[in-house]
């Protein structure tokens, strides 16, 4: 099966102006994982750090979003006004949809229901030594992160490819 591109959007976003994309090809690309880590410690920390940590997501999927506005503003500058907006707004809802819910919202619930079934499962065993209780949970969900991230960035990819990136075509 051959790869095709997926459509303009795929173009625009992937061949930026600039040659580096800081917010998908640097460290800053971590600030989206920070409510998997806020997640991680929930059960160790006061719940407005948690809610901190999403925040600070939260802040990330838009400062990429308004970044990859702004690429496309530039780069089509030449095209008609209305063919313009039309791809700035496919440009915005594309990324703000892709990030929300590969960096923010299913990342998130994985790593939440990961740590709450490992607090399950040492409730069960009342033998557990009280570190491990309070610790294991964590540590399982900070080592989860890194074995998460492809695949449920591929599930997205996935799905809007197929969900929503068909209404995009010029």
């Amino acid at each position: 099966m051959s790869e095709e591109p997926r459509g303009w959007v795929e173009r625009v976003t992937e061949v930026p102006p600039n040659p580096v994309d800081v917010y998908r090809h640097s460290p800053v690309r971590l600030l989206g994982y920070a409510n998997e880590v806020g997640e991680a410690f929930r059960a160790l920390v006061h719940v407005n750090w948690v809610r901190l940590s999403y925040v600070i997501a939260s802040t990330y999927v838009l400062a990429d979003t308004l970044d990859k506005a702004r690429r496309v503003a530039q780069s089509s500058k030449t095209s008609p006004l209305a063919l313009r907006r039309t791809r700035i707004t496919h440009s915005a809802i594309d990324t703000l949809l892709w990030q929300s819910f590969a960096s923010v919202l299913i990342p998130g619930f994985t790593i939440n229901r990961l740590c709450a079934l490992a607090r399950l499962l040492l409730r069960a065993r009342a033998k557990a030594h009280p570190w491990a209780h309070r610790w294991a949970p964590t540590a399982l969900g900070l080592a989860a992160i890194p074995f998460i991230v492809r695949p449920i960035d591929a599930a997205v990819d996935r799905a809007m490819d197929f969900g929503v990136r068909p209404f995009f075509r010029d």
